[in-house]
This record gives C-alpha cells, structure tokens and sequence, in this order.
C-alpha cells in the first residue's frame, strides 16, 4: 500500500518509522516531512495546509490510505476533502476535530454530558471577562478558544497576571481569532496523565499512558514549551484510575461525540489531571500528542497500520491492541533558547548506532548535512524493561548525540521515579 502521512515534525517521524514496520506498506510519502523524516519516507515539499494540493497528491499518486497527524488540517477539514475523494484516511473529521479546535465547545460538552472538568465560564468580551476576574479564585487558567500551536494556555498565579493574559488575547491578538473568545477555570491540582486512545467513533481503546514535561528548565522551570520529554507508562494512572477513566471520561466522551452527530475516528487525546476529587479533563486533543507519540508508539506491539484502517472501518471492537509491559523513556533535545528565539543551520551529528532511536522535528537538509531549522530538533528515545532502565540508556544516547548550543532538561522522568519508588 502507498501511504501519505501529512505533517513534519517528530510525532510525523514516530508515526512514519511505526508504519514501516508493516509488511502491507510499499511506500510512505511525508507531506512536507523534514531533513531527518526523508531517511525513512519520501519527502513532498506541500505545506499541511495546503489541502487541495494534498489531495491532488494523493490522486495523482494512487494512495491508498492517509494519516492527517496534526491539529491544524485536521480542524481545516483535511479527512473530508481526501474522503471526498474516495481516500481512506485515519483521522477526525472536521466537525469532530473541533474538540480541540474550540475549547469553547469541548468545555460546553463536557458540561452538557456530566464528564468531569474544571469549573469555567467563556467570554467573547474583554469587559466582561475582566470584569469577572476581579472576584475569580487565584490561581486561575485562561485559555484562548482556538488553536495556537499549544501556546493558548495562561497558568495565572496573580490576579494581574490573569487580566494581562484577557488583554494580550482579547485586545491585543496574542493568537489572532483564536483568542478573540476565552474560557477562564479553575485551576486544579494533582498529577496530570496524557493518554492517547485509537477510537472509531463507538469503541474506545487507550493506549499506553505517559507524562509529558512542559517546562524548558529542569524541575519544572522556565517557559512552557511544546514538550521537553516524556515517559511511559505513566505510574500515577493505576488500574483503578484507568477503570474510572474509561467509565467516567473516555466512554461518555466518544458517546457524547456520536450523539451530537460528530463522531470521532482516529486518535483521542485526553489530558487528564488526576485531583483528590478523581481524574478530571484538562483537555482533549483532536489527534497523537507530540511528544508523546514517541514513548507510546515504540512500545505498541502488533501492525499499526491494521489498526487504523480497523478505526477507518469501524471495526476496533474486534482488533487486538497490545503495548509491551516495558517502559519508554524520550528526551527532546532543542535549540538554546527555545521556546522564545534561537539560532538555525547547526549540523547535527548522529551515531549510526542512535539512529534507530531518534525522531527528528527540526531538522533539515542541507547537501549531504543534517542541520537544525526549530526549536524542538530531536526526540532520543529509549525502551527498556523499566522506567530507570530506559531514562538511563535515553541520556546515554543523548550524550552521543551533537550539535553546536543544544539543550535539554537533565530531569525527565523524575517526578515518576519518586512516585515509583513510594
């Protein structure tokens, strides 16, 4: 089968190097892919956004099945302009995709369907959202309504610092339209647990569950970035949680979907905080987290082509999905000074050894040279039997790996120790 996975960074690469482990795909293309995704696929220079060109593509080229991997074309209605077209694709429609695409609309179903978030009240009005915040509890959260490359998310500890973040998005167009409507909540404490889950619109079935880390500095300081590393499972989501999870989060989610005529196939992310109150929704993603797709994907076992096409049918029920029982561990290895400014074109060196365990996001080709061209370059991934193992044998490979002012937290996976080792 020929494939197009549309995308470029390292949750593109992640999907890429899974999908070529199965013996029914003859050829990948990336649309538009990067320097270090071309070792794996072929690279098209079309942008994510450029649908019409996608699907000329894919016409042109008899593909056979496509992966729409980020947010933006999928909310821009990707899966139903190569639908259309008579293109099998994994991935959410339009209407179902605006579960990330609105926090508005995520917010205002998971209220009308009783599934566990924080309290909030939206605002299309700065007046009225200031206005507000003069009494709000502090700490709060201000999210910006759309989509803003994971940026819309303001953790205001301070009264200013919560109005500052209405007028930056409200008045002064920090995201654009995006943040022309915002949602203020309540700010909840406790682990947060991200898990992806293959669904077809009537079953769900999670993945293995991972802990992201925001933050550019090591103990959780400095800037919130796209994600600085990740681990895998997650040892804050027991068996008892997963249970409530499914129960109370996961199944009315997909349910609710359906009933408001959006069904959702493809990848849900749910990124949840587990509170003294029990698990509640800080927010869903409309497709594989970056980076959690590189933990959660090297430890599937089976085809994961079979898998999606069993969502695109509508027959997960009856496919069997299995994670191993080991541990992953991915350390993402930036630019200096990302996520604000940084310098590009360093060569990058990587060992043929490394290779196998490196997903690139910021990278590109210049000759016969892999350089830097973003914030986020790598994600150095290990597998192991156990979480100590794999954050080991991660920071080994990292320390193998070069190129001129990067950096990267020194810490991944502590907060998960300490909960392992209770």
């Amino acid at each position: 089968m020929k494939i197009i996975v549309v995308g470029s960074g390292g949750r593109e690469h992640a999907i890429i190097k899974k999908l070529k482990e199965s013996p029914k795909v003859s050829e990948i293309f990336a649309l538009p892919g990067n320097g270090g995704i071309a070792a794996d696929a072929t690279c098209v220079d079309i942008s994510a956004m450029d649908i019409p060109a996608i699907v000329r593509f894919a016409k042109d080229n008899a593909i056979d099945y496509a992966v729409v991997a980020p947010d933006d074309p999928l909310v821009a209605g990707c899966v139903d302009a190569l639908e259309a077209e008579g293109i099998p694709c994994f991935g959410p429609r339009a209407n179902a995709a605006i579960i990330e695409g609105s926090k508005v609309f995520a917010k205002n179903l998971m209220k009308q369907y009783g599934i566990p978030t924080a309290r909030y009240e939206t605002f299309d009005d700065a007046e009225a959202a200031l206005k507000y915040l003069e009494t709000a509890p502090i700490p709060t959260v201000i999210k910006a309504d759309g989509l803003a490359l994971g940026k819309g998310v303001i953790i205001a500890a301070t009264r200013e610092e919560a109005k500052q973040a209405v007028i930056s998005m409200m008045r002064e167009g920090q995201f654009g339209k995006s943040g022309e409507r915002v949602v203020i909540e309540e700010f909840l404490t406790g682990p947060e647990v991200s898990v992806l889950s293959f669904t077809d619109g009537q079953t769900v079935v999670p993945m293995v569950s991972s802990m992201d880390h925001k933050r550019a500095g090591d103990g959780d300081t400095g800037l919130n970035t796209g994600g600085m590393g990740t681990i895998a499972p997650n040892p804050y989501y027991t068996e008892k949680v997963a249970a409530r999870c499914m129960e109370e989060i996961f199944l009315p989610t997909i349910r609710a979907m359906a009933k408001e005529g959006r069904p959702f196939k493809g990848c849900l992310y749910f990124g949840l905080m587990i509170t003294p109150d029990g698990p509640k929704v800080i927010e869903y993603n409309c497709r594989f987290g970056d980076p959690e797709t590189q933990v959660v994907l090297p430890l599937l076992e089976g085809d994961l082509l079979e898998i999606m096409q069993a969502v695109t049918e509508e027959r997960l029920a009856e496919t069997t999905v299995r994670f191993s029982e080991g541990a992953a561990a991915c350390v993402i290895m930036a630019s200096e000074g990302y996520p604000v400014a940084y310098e590009k074109g360093y060569e990058i060196t990587i060992p043929n050894e490394a290779l196998p365990h490196v997903y690139v996001a910021g990278a590109k080709r210049q000759g016969d040279k892999l350089v830097t061209s973003g914030g986020r370059v790598l994600g150095v991934t290990a597998v192991a039997e156990n979480l100590p193992q794999a954050l080991k044998q991660a920071y080994v490979l990292v320390d193998t790996i070069h190129f001129d002012h990067a950096f990267y937290r020194r810490d991944i996976g502590a907060r998960a120790l300490k909960a392992v080792e209770k």
